[in-house]
């Protein structure tokens, strides 16, 4: 059987925003380059450099920071610990000296304006997100390397096939949702326990909870971040950060120190409806307005849809009794392994499937996730997961000014709260009667992917794009 070995660490990355595709995806290309020039000696050979966006990489390059993200990487600097308080410094001090250092070793001569190009009207034909190196040595040589950035930080270089990192044997291999109920019924084990059996081929079980934890805190210190930080998003659209005003109004008066504590005073407020979807919604949106800030995130499966999963799993912890170690552990693995076999069977890509790649997909995983942790069956889970993509399917990308803001932000909340219904609807149904499955939508998916115009795919050429005055306040 053939199949992409997939880890939950290659769906749930940490990194800085505002787009996995369009800055963490270029900013580990750059990475991978100087890796690949370090590995020929030729790295202190390098004199000059170039680099060369293409399709949905240049139109809404600036907007999504990837001239960002590239000056980043060429500099050595890790988006998974690089402190984002010292983004704008180093960029300017570039900017400044027309100076670059490549991994911190090799100093060349390098003016962003004018080394760094946009080719708005040339696409490359692998994939929409793609970015060139050009390097001429000191002995006259050229090197060029051409990458291209696939979705949720994943990079794939040129007529290269699937990472080789990717190819362990799992005991469970899974490449569709057929594969992955077909285990579970066998075994009769839950999706987040065949997860976790796959996941030590790859390290012990005690590194795969430390890991996931890892990521738990990253998306807690997130949301917290993101409840209390107001002002205006950057990039020159003026969107006003909300999550902060809403946080102040739902706890009123409510006094606390630390993540914990807040928690316990949302509490405090009750499990009314509205209540309840406030919350839901504020935390997605704290997410990405950090996210829009260039601020650390969690690709969930993807920086622009990163709000989801969150906003969901804070429902489920506070409203659900969820706030378990173990709980919050198998809800992220049976997330994960949704969005795997979306990747997989269709795209996790805005700039090749539209919105629905992102959004869609984020809430899918997380409606799976939900209805496993509230006691659902692997048929549900898998209903659940079904029931948010089809009512996400179509879904344009149509980013005004090309940033991740509007619509972005909101509908992070949206597909939470669809997150949430879908995984009600399948734990009152019965998987046996559904008409659709799970199969049958990712497949739609990617053929609605492949029939939309390229113009709402990530290039800000069309839908509210277009037909939004910037100068308009977000409504």
């Amino acid at each position: 059987m053939s199949y992409e070995a997939l880890s939950v660490f290659d769906m749930l990355k940490i990194g800085v925003g505002p787009s996995s595709s369009h800055t963490l995806g270029p900013w580990r290309a750059a990475e991978r380059f100087l890796h690949e020039m370090m590995a020929k000696n030729q790295l202190s050979q390098i004199k000059q450099l170039k680099v060369k966006l293409f399709g949905s990489l240049a139109k809404t390059g600036k907007g999504h920071g990837t001239d960002i993200a590239v000056q980043l990487g060429l500099c050595g600097h890790d988006p998974v610990s690089f402190d984002v308080n010292k983004i704008t410094e180093t960029i300017e001090n570039i900017a400044l000296r027309n100076e670059i250092i490549l991994n911190g070793e090799q100093k060349i001569e390098f003016t962003p304006e004018v080394d760094i190009e946009f080719h708005f009207k040339e696409a490359l034909p692998f994939h929409s997100n793609a970015l060139t190196f050009s390097a001429i040595l000191e002995n006259g040589e050229q090197v060029a390397e051409t990458y291209y950035s696939i979705g949720g930080g994943f990079v794939q270089k040129e007529d290269e096939g699937k990472d080789s990192a990717h190819s362990v044997v799992l005991p469970f291999p899974i490449n569709d949702p057929d594969d992955l109920h077909a285990w579970c019924i066998k075994t009769g084990l839950s999706i987040s326990e065949i997860v976790n059996e796959n996941e030590q081929a790859w390290r012990p079980e005690a590194e795969v909870r430390k890991k996931i934890l890892e990521i738990w805190q990253v998306m807690k210190d997130c949301v917290y971040r993101g409840c209390h930080t107001e002002g205006v998003l950057p990039g020159g659209l003026e969107v006003r950060r909300r999550a902060a005003a809403m946080n102040k109004k739902l706890l009123i008066n409510d006094e606390y120190s630390n993540y914990d504590e807040w928690l316990k005073c949302i509490k405090k407020g009750g499990d009314s409806f509205k209540y309840i979807m406030d919350w839901v919604s504020c935390f997605a949106l704290a997410v990405n307005e950090e996210n829009a800030s260039f601020s650390r995130v969690v690709t969930a499966p993807t920086n622009g849809s990163a709000g989801v999963i969150p906003a969901v799993l804070h429902y489920f912890i506070l409203f659900c009794d969820g706030n378990d170690e173990n709980k919050i552990i198998k809800f992220l693995m049976t997330a994960s392994e949704i969005g795997c076999i979306f990747k997989k069977e269709s795209t996790i890509s805005a700039a090749m499937g539209g919105c629905q790649a992102e959004i869609g997909v984020s809430s899918s995983m997380a409606a799976a996730a939900l209805t496993e942790a509230l006691g659902g069956s692997q048929k549900q889970a898998l209903m659940a997961a079904e029931i948010a993509m089809e009512h996400h399917l179509g879904m344009t990308c149509d980013p005004i000014k090309g940033l991740v803001q509007v619509p972005c932000i909101e509908r992070n909340a949206m597909g939470a709260i669809k997150a949430i219904t879908a995984a009600q609807l399948a734990m009152q149904g019965v998987p046996d009667f559904a008409i659709v499955s799970l199969g049958d939508v990712i497949k739609t998916m990617w053929e609605t992917a492949q029939n939309m115009s390229t113009k709402y795919k990530e290039t800000a050429d069309g839908g509210l794009a277009v037909n939004v005055p910037v100068s308009l306040p977000e409504c």
